[in-house]
């Protein structure tokens, strides 16, 4: 009887190589040796850049943004998420080395971005102006008084959530430079959730509210 998990992915090709109309995006070293990536069906074979480039046509409105001022474990976590949930950016506040352990080399296919500081964040969000000709507004995650309910608030579609660090929350920079903040319900007798399994609640709050569920670009697993 074979010992361990079954290999993750496809072997090579089998029969004649794709050529022709749409045949660029096939890399030709996963062709020949198989394809063992950690991507869905759709993107079997493709190259990096090519499958970089489709994710692009279609990635959803909302950001996510991580102050990185003690090395946050949970950082290569959020990227996880944040491209399973096909965020348009990451934002690294702080600190640019992060670990990317967490990450399981999602980082290649998710567009990260670094800030020295919270006002470079905002400046830049400021840059990316919709139809309206606003920038993307910065929502941070705070558990004190006065932040909206996640579960009950309207979601923009054009939104950039801000996290703290696991433990200390928001910075006070970061508390005076969003437009708002909310905080996730809880019940038990913990003071907070962890960083990550809140920005994952975040996201897919956001998803439910705004993104396409009904056509074949929501992948099941």
């Amino acid at each position: 009887m074979p010992h361990g998990q079954a290999p993750v992915g496809v072997g090579p090709w089998e029969g004649p190589w794709p050529s022709g109309p749409g045949a660029e995006v096939y890399d030709q070293q996963l062709l020949a040796e198989g394809d063992r990536r950690n991507v869905v069906d759709r993107y079997r074979y493709w190259s990096l850049e090519a499958i970089v480039a489709d994710l692009d046509t279609r990635r959803h409105g909302f950001h996510v943004a991580i102050e990185n001022w003690q090395h946050d474990f949970n950082i290569g976590t959020i990227v996880r998420t944040a491209n399973a949930f096909l965020a348009a950016e990451v934002h690294i506040v702080g600190n640019r080395r992060w670990n990317r352990r967490g990450a399981m080399v999602t980082d290649r296919y998710q567009h990260v971005v670094h800030h020295p500081t919270v006002d470079d964040l905002r400046a830049h969000l400021a840059t990316l102006a919709g139809a309206d000709g606003d920038g993307v507004p910065l929502l941070g995650i705070d558990n004190l008084p006065g932040s909206q309910r996640l579960e009950t608030m309207a979601m923009p579609e054009r939104v950039c959530f801000l996290f703290g660090q696991e433990g200390p929350g928001l910075s006070d920079a970061a508390r005076e430079l969003c437009d708002g903040t909310f905080s996730i319900a809880q019940f038990g007798s913990t003071r907070s959730i962890n960083a990550s399994a809140a920005a994952a609640i975040a996201m897919h709050t956001w998803v439910r509210q705004h993104a396409d569920l009904d056509g074949d670009l929501a992948w099941r697993g």
